[in-house]
């Protein structure tokens, strides 16, 4: 690497591009002009190039230093990034901190905390994934989250402990089919539709984003056809759409009922209520990671959808509960 490029080299290249005039440069700087001068000469050498044209009484860039210019400022944007956040980081506060949430409440369920977290000034920087049905635990596992909204279901809590659940609630769900689709014809039936009857229609279903554990399915029939699809709100487009039949949260298809966008079905299998819970290693969460728990769990409107237990709260910034003992599963 050219030692020649430097952030001090590439400030004093882009004042004097700014100014045109190494003097103005200089006094901006807080530094003589011959210094200034000496570092633009200095660089030049290094890289063999003529950054500036000074045959002009102001100095004009040339097109390759304009091109240096362009770079250095990225450098000088990057920098400036590293101080910001670094000024901003608290003793305790995580660099990064990583929340993967449920495909059935989907990211916009935490959207209303951002600009809580951005209030905090802490230099964190906050990543939300969405993951479908092993993917939640599988991202704790393999250490891609932090912080996870998951169900409770088969293939849920990971054995071996190590790992804080707090229960959030149950949800219920909702056979769904469109309008259009031929066993819309069925709906107040007197008697449930049977599995037969059912499997000779194609599902939707939400793959499993989980990288390291066996897939799961939900809802599905043996020997069923299949439609995957990547979210939850993809699965409820697609039902709309007449592509499929399948279970829905109740929260999501209630509305689509309203509207006539759905037809409830009633079938002899129905789908259970299923438990979701907020996820975290015991060890090593930061006071970042302490206070989204927190806001997570004292929070009810972020996930009003579910039937909910009491809620417990860590003991962290700001927390309006101070419930230190955690349950975990092993």
């Amino acid at each position: 690497m050219n030692k020649a490029i430097s952030v001090e080299s590439m400030a004093v290249l882009d004042a004097v591009a700014r100014h045109a005039s190494f003097t103005k440069a200089a006094a901006e700087l807080h530094k003589v002009p011959s210094a200034v001068s000496y570092t633009v000469a200095q660089l030049e050498r290094a890289l063999g190039i003529e950054v500036f044209d000074r045959s002009h009484r102001r100095v004009r860039l040339t097109p390759i230093g304009a091109e240096l210019l362009a770079d250095g400022r990225r450098l000088l944007s990057m920098a400036h990034d590293i101080e910001r956040r670094l000024g901003q980081r608290k003793t305790d506060w995580e660099a990064n901190l990583r929340l993967s949430i449920d495909t059935v409440f989907g990211l916009q369920a935490v959207f209303p905390l951002v600009a809580e977290w951005d209030a905090l000034g802490s230099g964190t920087r906050l990543s939300l994934a969405e993951d479908a049905l092993g993917g939640t635990w599988d991202a704790l596992l393999s250490e891609r989250a932090d912080i996870v909204v998951a169900g409770l279901g088969a293939g849920g809590v990971p054995p071996g402990g190590g790992i804080a659940i707090h229960e959030l609630g149950r949800l219920a769900f909702e056979f769904a089919v469109a309008p259009s689709h031929p066993l819309a014809s069925l709906a107040g039936a007197d008697a449930p539709i049977g599995e037969d009857r059912l499997r000779s229609h194609r599902a939707i279903c939400v793959a499993d984003s989980a990288r390291g554990r066996p897939p799961l399915s939900a809802g599905l029939l043996p020997g069923q056809e299949t439609l995957t699809v990547s979210t939850m709100r993809d699965k409820l487009a697609a039902q709309v759409a007449g592509l499929g039949i399948g279970f829905l949260p109740q929260f999501l298809a209630q509305p689509e009922f309203q509207q006539g966008r759905l037809v409830p079905l009633r079938v002899a299998l129905p789908r259970p209520t299923a438990s979701f819970c907020l996820a975290h290693r015991t060890a090593g969460l930061g006071s970042a990671g302490r206070w989204l728990v927190n806001r997570l769990l004292s929070t009810p409107t972020l996930f009003g959808m579910l039937t909910r237990p009491e809620s417990r709260a860590l003991d962290a910034p700001g927390a309006d509960h101070k419930v230190l003992n955690l349950r975990s599963r092993s």
